[in-house]
C-alpha cells in the first residue's frame, strides 16, 4: 500500500509529522487520513469555543466562531510550546453540520490563513448543543512537540 505525504519530496514536515493519505483512498479535502508522529511530547487541547477574554461568546455565524476558536486553540498550543505545524489530531463539534458544509470554502481560507497548508487527521462531529450555549462551533485537538 503506497502512501502520499504532504511534503513535496515524500517526507515528513519539519516537525516530525507525517501526513499520509494513500492514493487508493479518496483524497481529502482540508484534513489527512492519518498523521503519524516522531517520538514527542503529546500535548492534548482541551475544547475551544469562539470566547473572548471576558468569557462571551463572540462571531455572529459559523466563519466567524470557527476563527476565533481556532486562534484560541493554536494561543493554547503556543504557550505548551506547539505550533500549527504540530496539531496532528482535530475534532470540530459543530451544532449545525450543514451550515459548516455550507461554509467549507470560508473555513478552509481561515485555516489556510492562521495554520497554513498542513492538515491534521481531523473529524467534524455534529453536537445537539456545546457547554456554551451561543457556541456554534468546538474545536479540540492533539499536538505533538518536540
Amino acid at each position: 500500500m503506497s502512501a502520499e505525504t504532504a511534503g513535496t519530496d515524500g517526507t515528513t514536515n519539519g516537525g516530525g509529522l507525517e501526513r499520509i493519505n494513500p492514493s487508493h483512498l479518496a483524497p481529502p479535502t482540508g484534513f489527512s487520513h492519518a498523521v503519524r508522529a516522531a517520538p514527542g511530547t503529546l500535548v492534548f487541547l482541551a475544547g475551544q469555543t469562539a470566547l473572548d477574554g471576558s468569557g462571551r461568546i463572540v462571531g455572529d455565524g459559523i466563519v466567524e466562531q470557527f476563527e476565533r476558536a481556532l486562534a484560541n486553540l493554536l494561543d493554547v498550543a503556543a504557550a505548551s510550546g506547539a505550533g500549527p505545524s504540530d496539531l496532528a489530531k482535530l475534532t470540530v463539534f459543530a451544532v449545525d453540520v450543514a451550515d459548516y458544509r455550507r461554509h467549507a470554502r470560508e473555513l478552509g481560507r481561515v485555516w489556510k490563513r492562521l495554520v497554513g497548508g498542513d492538515f491534521p487527521a481531523m473529524a467534524v462531529i455534529g453536537a445537539t448543543r456545546l457547554w456554551d450555549e451561543t457556541a456554534l462551533v468546538e474545536i479540540e485537538g492533539i499536538a505533538v512537540v518536540r
